[in-house]
């Protein structure tokens, strides 16, 4: 290990580069009815990505229709598999942001752009760490596949396809998530909430399913009289005229918890100033503020990977209908038939009907696998942390694609986690250990 640090410090400043590369692409997902399934600037990510690939040594696929593409080296009868993905959530509102999401700088040893953490920089870390092997002349005796996704912020339907039509990897990991290792992912559940509009109301706001809402605007007829209720509820907002933006926090929906929802508090206020929707009567009488939804589905929780969590991610009020887009993480012992059942009882009495829009099943991989025990110890090994332990998680990372592989970093447990938030950023010196993490890994695992 010693050697391979070595060229790890020696790649490093290229790694950097080539991450500001990655970065600079906008690849947030796009309504694209061309040739782009997800859009052009998703496209260009993943060229720009394999083309990386190439000049460090790999052998390169891109599908033809651009749903993905992979790197891979050597040869074996099995397969080690790394999953990532190089889209990106939307960078959400720039007045939030110090720098330009799209133009990344360092600062005080911190990369900040959008994607740096989730996921360009942990997926290109992976592969230096696996050059890092190539150039200290590590025995290789395995075929490693990289695999680069293009819509896991959205339907994964490019790693759908992969599936479909590829070589699917024995066993590996997703650099998507934390340290040591996640060895259960809860069930991940999208919907939509979808009723008539009766009302004159216009409102639509939210970036994603999957991000707590961190501003919501409304052109209000009586400006003074919401300003006042939200003063007096004591919420965040700014006015412009007539138009007024309820502040939140945003937050990845698996902490919604942690975040405040910008339409929650918005539909809140619009109801004390006497508002009539279906929306807000069912935020109002089920939601509130709690991000666990317990006037729907109780104490709905479990030992191995804690309470559920239920996100407003999004809101349209139109002429023709409200709908209402939620995002749902469910305990990996509770069964979805359960939260859809809870959810349509109350739903259908506000008018709603339910529209599936996404469903990811929850995971578990044993503790005594070879696979978690390969990856533990190669952990122990390069951070001498043999106090964390395995952890269950609500996140959805690319190890539900895919059997026997389970979400291995990059964050440490000490780690700030900026994913899907203004001012995403990693710590280069925190990612260079990541890089070792992964090498030792891979040295084991492809043996």
């Amino acid at each position: 290990m010693n050697n391979i640090k070595e060229k790890i410090e020696l790649n490093f400043n290229d790694f950097v580069a080539n991450l500001q590369n990655l970065i600079r692409i906008p690849s947030v997902y796009e309504e694209d009815n061309s040739k782009y399934p997800f859009g052009k600037n998703i496209d260009d990510a993943l060229k720009e990505m394999l083309s990386i690939a190439e000049k460090l040594g790999f052998k390169t696929y891109y599908d033809p229709n651009g749903y993905y593409g992979y790197a891979e080296y050597g040869s074996g009868e099995e397969m080690v598999g790394v999953l990532g993905h190089l889209d990106v959530v939307p960078a959400g509102d720039l007045k939030k942001w110090n720098t330009n999401p799209f133009d990344p700088v360092i600062v005080d040893g911190k990369l900040f752009g959008r994607g740096t953490q989730d996921d360009k920089g942990p997926t290109l870390a992976a592969m230096y760490a696996f050059k890092a092997l190539l150039d200290s002349d590590a025995t290789i005796n395995k075929k490693i596949r990289f695999i680069y996704g293009t819509d896991e912020e959205n339907l994964w339907k490019g790693i759908a396809e992969y599936n479909k039509k590829e070589t699917i990897p024995d066993y590996g990991f997703t650099p998507d998530a934390s340290f040591p290792l996640i060895y259960a992912e809860k069930g991940l559940l999208q919907v939509d909430l979808v009723a008539k509009n009766e009302t004159d109301i216009r409102l639509n706001g939210g970036d994603a399913y999957n991000s707590v809402p961190s501003n919501v605007s409304y052109d209000c007829e009586d400006p003074e009289k919401l300003e006042e209720v939200l003063k007096e509820l004591g919420f965040e907002y700014k006015r412009e005229e007539n138009n007024i933006t309820v502040i939140g926090k945003s937050m990845h929906a698996k902490d919604s918890e942690k975040g405040v929802n910008s339409i929650a508090r918005l539909l809140i206020a619009m109801n004390k100033i006497g508002l009539k929707s279906k929306s807000i009567d069912f935020v109002v009488d089920n939601i509130m503020e709690d991000a666990l939804a317990t006037n729907i589905f109780g104490e709905c929780t479990d030992e191995a990977s804690g309470n559920l969590k239920f996100n407003i991610g999004k809101i349209s009020i139109d002429e023709e209908k409200e709908v209402l887009n939620i995002d749902i993480r469910i305990p990996v012992t509770v069964k979805k038939e359960f939260v859809m059942n809870n959810l349509n009882e109350v739903a259908k009495k506000y008018g709603f009907d339910i529209e599936e829009n996404d469903y990811l099943r929850s995971i578990y991989t044993p503790l005594d696998s070879e696979l978690v025990k390969t990856l533990m110890e190669s952990y122990v090994e390069i951070t001498g942390d043999t106090k964390s332990q395995p952890i269950s998680s609500g996140g959805a990372t690319y190890a539900r694609a895919m059997d026997n592989c389970v979400a291995f970093g990059p964050a440490f447990p000490y780690s700030k986690e900026t994913e899907h938030q203004p001012n995403e950023y990693i710590e280069l010196d925190e990612i260079k250990t990541a890089i070792e993490v992964y090498s030792s890994a891979l040295v084991k695992l492809l043996k």
